[in-house]
């Protein structure tokens, strides 16, 4: 659900994002700001340890610039990603500005890289983040493929899934709290993908993510919005010969994992950035006060 990284130690509530500026970046982009990116110390860092993004001083002052803009429209918003490098194609660009942003933000800016709180300890995430993982995901979110996300929360990455698949395709949100997965239905009904989800093609499901959909596997694109110890096996095993999965996995020092499955079912595996999520855990603990 929430793609941002986050200063909390590993037994916050599941993604909950806790700073505007934590989210993490594709590391070729962070390579180009940061030069070489480093493992830290082997000792865990505090729970006040800075984030990453912090640190990263033009992509932070471009955030405060974006703020201090008020952007007002969802055009200007992809715009500005591709201006500074997360947007880098026509189709992640052009469901970007075909699902309205705002539809899915229950109060505050939407047009601001910004994770946003959409309630029970949840976010929607930043921009910047949602255009990582359409990125990584793009190639196996072709006409007809299935896709999986995990943590769909207010469901604007899942309507994105959905109009790039297309009717023929089928794209599953799966979140563990009731009430986000009624809200994230009442947000797709007034979006551009309301007519997938009428027809069939683009649903949402109250169950456990870290179990996966079975009814609707193999996928071709996995998507999973908290950081796991491991990679689940039940992910793997719904994953198509073909597809790919973007998780990140860990505890105190996490990496964004792609995972393609080859045709063969062997896992390759690589490490796209240095993240700090929260963990992918159980309803229970993720409604708990912080």
């Amino acid at each position: 659900m929430c793609l941002a990284a986050a200063s909390a130690s590993a037994s916050s509530p599941a993604r909950c994002c806790l700073s505007p500026s934590s989210a993490a970046l594709p590391s070729r982009f962070l390579r180009g700001l940061l030069g070489s990116p480093t493992r830290p110390s082997p000792s865990p860092p505090p729970p006040t340890t800075t984030p990453l993004l912090r640190r990263c001083t033009p992509f932070h002052r471009m955030a405060q610039y974006w703020t201090q803009a008020s952007l007002d429209k969802n055009k200007a918003l992809v715009d500005h990603l591709k201006q500074y490098g997360a947007v880098r194609t026509d189709e992640v660009a052009e469901v970007m500005e075909t699902i309205d942003r705002a539809l899915f933000v229950p109060e505050g800016s939407p047009y601001i890289d910004s994770p946003m709180p959409i309630g029970f300890n949840a976010t929607i995430s930043a921009p910047h983040m949602h255009a990582t993982c359409l990125e990584l995901l793009k190639d196996h979110l072709q006409p007809g493929m299935h896709a999986l996300d995990v943590g769909s929360g207010s469901g604007y990455l899942t309507a994105c899934f959905a109009m790039m698949v297309g009717p023929e395709g089928r794209a599953v949100g799966v979140e563990h709290v009731p009430e986000i997965v009624a809200s994230a239905i009442e947000n797709v009904q007034k979006s551009a993908a309301a007519p997938l989800m009428k027809d069939g093609s683009l649903s949402f499901h109250v169950a456990d993510g870290r179990l996966g959909f079975p009814d609707a596997a193999p996928y071709d694109a996995i998507h999973v919005g908290a950081a796991a110890p491991e990679i689940p096996q039940p992910l793997l095993d719904q994953l198509k010969p073909g597809g790919r999965m973007v998780i990140p996995v860990g505890t105190y020092y996490q990496d964004l994992q792609v995972v393609d499955k080859n045709a063969d079912g062997s896992i390759s595996i690589r490490n796209d950035a240095s993240v700090r999520y929260v963990p992918l855990t159980s309803r229970s603990a993720q409604c708990q006060d912080p």
